[in-house]
């Protein structure tokens, strides 16, 4: 069993690790799509919006209503992208360490 001093610096390192990550995590994007590819939404996987692109065949007043659906469904699937990404990283720091009872590091 490890002792306390071991277990301080694991959780050291770990923070360390945690601050690092948060950083990078500014910097990687993930792209949602709608309607085909014909809305993109760019956003980092911290879920701050970066772009979005429509596609000018869209751009019909009449269908102003589908056109913001739309958007809506490629910003959704994006930060379910982004969420997934973080999970993905917080898996490797963590080594699979599970927290007790609805513990959760800071983001």
């Amino acid at each position: 069993m490890k002792n306390i001093g071991q277990l301080m610096k694991q959780a050291q390192e770990m923070q360390a690790k945690m601050a690092t990550m948060q950083e990078e995590l500014a910097n990687l994007t993930v792209e949602g799509h709608s309607g085909g590819s014909m809305i993109t939404v760019t956003m980092n996987c911290k879920g701050e919006m970066r772009k979005i692109k429509i596609d000018p065949n869209l751009v019909n007043l009449e269908e102003i209503d589908i056109l913001e659906d739309l958007i809506m469904a490629a910003c959704n699937d994006a930060k379910a992208k982004a969420e997934a990404r973080v999970s993905e990283e917080m898996a490797k720091i963590t080594g699979g360490l599970k927290l007790p009872g609805g513990m959760q590091l800071p983001f």
